[in-house]
């Protein structure tokens, strides 16, 4: 007796080379000037990796997200602080602002032009915000009275300004109308970090896993982000164009620029590099976040913020730092 066993009829392929899973490079806010380095590095093809560039501007955990998505994401410095203090488990590789973009504004014809003139005065602002706590921390490194100041929560826009419901805003400097706008204002802006205040801005992040898993995508993403920093800044009339067009709907072009060049000293202070944050910011924004009550430092700083990827990427490509390879537009 024979028996004949047949197998399960199933067609043969051949093998195939599976394209490598894209690494989610995720922005805190809506498409702009302010992602203008990510958003040119993806469209200039400046990542070696396969990066996904989106928006989530309405994502309430944020940073969560980027922890749980195992991916790389770009937000306040403290976002970033509070949420890693909490046990996310993150760690921040560099900057793409290197300092806050908070700023106060006052009407030119106030003549309100220093911290000090704005003691027994009404300031805009919004609760437990980036503002809020920069704002708090300038006034007590000058010593001013702070009791003495009128904070006026939910009312720290250009129109509540403009109109007279308070006498000074807390908000960014990207926000503020450009001279095309119908609601254009002469202003006076009292900037911290000429008071003494220097803390990171936005910062670019990576989940712990990646970070650990895939070194080498975080220095490859890092790098790009250098250049499209760059490319950014060193033609208006080749980078607007580019980027306007990057997002879902179409970004007005004379605003974009106006943008640009407000935030550009946030990007590349004097003597800075592009997305070389220091130590000492970082203090600060702890020291300030602890002296506003927001929360507590269940994390150190040197588990929570990396610098070695910035000197590996400068060292290995010294042509990213030379003084041609970025330029203010003339």
């Amino acid at each position: 007796m024979l028996l004949l066993l047949r197998p399960d009829a199933a067609p043969i392929r051949a093998p195939t080379t599976s394209r490598p899973v894209a690494i989610k490079l995720l922005l805190d806010g809506r498409y702009g000037a302010r992602f203008a380095g990510e958003l040119a590095a993806s469209r200039q093809g400046y990542f070696s990796s396969r990066i996904e560039v989106s928006a989530q501007p309405e994502d309430l955990e944020f940073v969560q997200t980027i922890a749980r998505q195992h991916a790389i994401g770009v937000t306040s410095g403290q976002k970033f602080l509070l949420a890693s203090w909490r046990g996310v488990p993150v760690t921040a590789f560099a900057a793409s602002f290197l300092d806050t973009s908070v700023a106060v504004f006052t009407l030119e014809a106030s003549g309100l032009r220093r911290p000090a003139d704005l003691v027994s005065k009404r300031v805009g602002y919004r609760r437990a915000s980036e503002g809020d706590v920069v704002f708090d921390a300038m006034m007590a490194q000058l010593g001013l009275p702070r009791s003495q100041i009128t904070k006026v929560p939910d009312r720290d826009s250009f129109e509540a300004l403009r109109v007279g419901e308070v006498d000074a805003i807390v908000a960014a400097i990207d926000e503020q109308p450009d001279p095309s706008s119908s609601t254009f204002v002469k202003l006076n802006v009292i900037k911290p970090q000429d008071y003494g205040i220097h803390v990171p801005g936005q910062v670019y992040f990576a989940s712990n896993d990646l970070i650990h898993d895939q070194p080498s995508a975080i220095a490859d993403v890092l790098q790009g982000l250098i250049r499209g920093w760059q490319f950014a800044y060193a033609d208006y009339a080749r980078s607007v164009p580019v980027l306007a067009g990057a997002g879902p709907a179409r970004l007005n072009s004379e605003r974009l620029k106006f943008e640009l060049q407000q935030q550009r000293p946030l990007v590349l202070p004097t003597g800075g590099r592009i997305g070389d944050y220091d130590e000492s910011r970082w203090r600060t924004l702890r020291d300030i976040l602890l002296f506003a009550k927001l929360g507590e430092e269940d994390v150190p700083l040197a588990q929570t913020v990396n610098y070695q990827f910035l000197r590996d990427v400068y060292r290995r490509s010294p042509d990213l730092a030379a003084p041609g390879a970025w330029s203010e537009e003339r």
